[in-house]
């Protein structure tokens, strides 16, 4: 009976060591190596609140930056490891002695699972930390490729009063030649306040002017294609790519989205920073991986080249094929209705994105965007941007959809476009500000506020 009480007894200090380092060596009188131990663990537990709530902002930054994603790699691993080691060093110093049989593998296998139970979670963590450096050197590009006018990304934020991306959605369907961007929109931010506004144009957009250079002499009066070519804004991509000489110097697989960023830009008035581009099949795997996306559809919507689709009008929490279809599908409707419907699934992509539901998917996700998804985003932009994008969620996204009748796709006012967009984003913010934590600018008559609600 003495020899269970000893054994039970060994089995709650080694557990008591596992939750606090030290105290199986304070138990057998090893005082200074188990205050060292007490002393490490509370520096280690310290540091881990800390991070999970004064320094959360700083330390996601950071966690952005392929080298201390490698660091955090080692650290985890070497912190599993010595964790278990001080386990299995508390068991031996405390364990019964002597321990034979059935009573030696009991007290064994307790151990080793509370080495498991304790290393799994680092282990996980440090599993996460490799998968998202690799997605960060795989997709977004290393500031050595960047030639030196473009500056020092660390600080390019800083110095920018707005940053614009441009989100192009690709559908390289089969029935096909080549890649259409049939979604567009730029996303106008506020790098000081967060105040973010969406600007959609259609894919049907013709004669849209060209940059200065070879593309504006191959096209003086706005692209017009070729042959059996409609000339709309979506085929400008793939027009570049077959075509060198409208972009001379920039490589293959970068030419269209080089075109592209270039002449959005003119269109709008605005410089476009960076772009993220994804293929729509990426996209709907995405979805799937984060478990689905949750919209209220107004009213029913049907796909298929034969209607045999159909998305229920309600609240409903859709797969990724079909949220895809209800981004694309212009079955009973039109472009511009197709657009309202793209802009909101990415709002409330955005809103229901949240850290468990990243992490849950996370390594489809990585692997499904390292396929999928191409950007000219730097890596050192990204800790910019990581703190921007806590900005973000104070503020209201707005959107302003370039679609009829506020203009004519076949006949476009380009300085019409031009101007809305200048007024759009110098709009002055709204005399009643419900909270210091609540931003809401008081947009012009045609744009409207994003919420998760869609026809």
């Amino acid at each position: 009976m003495g020899g269970n009480r000893s054994l039970w007894r060994a089995l709650g200090l080694t557990l008591g060591s596992a939750v606090l380092w030290g105290i199986a060596h304070l138990w057998v009188g090893r005082t200074r190596t188990g205050l060292a131990l007490a002393a490490i663990y509370t520096l280690l537990l310290a540091t881990g609140i800390a991070v999970a709530t004064s320094f959360r902002s700083t330390v996601l930054a950071l966690l952005v930056r392929p080298g201390w994603l490698t660091a955090t790699v080692v650290a985890t691993l070497v912190t599993a490891l010595v964790w278990a080691l001080v386990i299995v060093s508390s068991y031996r110093l405390v364990r019964p002695q002597p321990l034979h049989g059935t009573r030696r593998l009991f007290a064994g296998g307790l151990v080793g699972g509370l080495c498991l139970v304790v290393a799994a979670p680092l282990a996980y963590a440090s599993r996460v930390a490799y998968v998202s450096h690799d997605l960060m050197t795989t997709v977004f590009p290393d500031q050595s490729a960047f030639p030196p006018d473009r500056g020092d990304h660390v600080d390019y934020l800083g110095s920018k009063q707005r940053i614009n991306l441009l989100l192009v959605g690709v559908d390289a369907a089969k029935n096909r030649p080549g890649a259409r961007t049939d979604s567009m929109t730029i996303a106008s931010v506020n790098t000081k306040t967060g105040q973010t506004v969406l600007f959609s144009l259609p894919r049907n957009l013709q004669r849209v002017p060209m940059p200065a250079g070879p593309a504006r002499t191959a096209f003086p009066d706005g692209f017009t294609g070729g042959g059996a070519s409609p000339g709309l804004l979506n085929e400008v991509y793939q027009w570049a790519e077959d075509n060198p000489s409208l972009v001379p110097g920039v490589p293959d697989r970068q030419r269209g989205i080089t075109l592209l960023k270039a002449t959005v830009g003119g269109i709008l008035g605005l410089p476009i920073d960076y772009y993220a581009m994804v293929d729509m099949k990426g996209f709907a795997q995405i979805i799937d991986a984060m478990g689905g996306v949750t919209v209220t559809v107004k009213q029913d919507i049907v796909f298929g080249a034969y209607r045999e689709g159909l998305v229920k009008a309600g609240t409903r929490r859709l797969t990724g094929d079909e949220a895809l279809w209800f981004g694309r599908s212009r079955t009973d409707s039109d472009d511009y209705v197709r657009m309202g419907r793209q802009k909101c699934l990415l709002h409330a992509v955005a809103k229901q994105a949240d850290p468990l539901t990243v992490l849950r998917g996370f390594e489809r996700i990585a692997t499904v965007t390292k396929r999928y998804v191409s950007t000219d985003i730097p890596q050192s932009l990204l800790p910019s941007l990581v703190t921007l994008s806590a900005k973000l969620k104070l503020t209201e996204i707005r959107s302003l959809q370039f679609v009829p009748p506020l203009i004519s796709t076949g006949n476009p006012d380009w300085t019409f476009i031009r101007q809305k967009v200048n007024d759009t984003v110098n709009a002055p913010a709204h005399p009643e500000m419900p909270s210091k934590r609540t931003l809401t600018l008081a947009p012009p008559a045609d744009t409207v506020s994003l919420d998760a609600t869609c026809g």
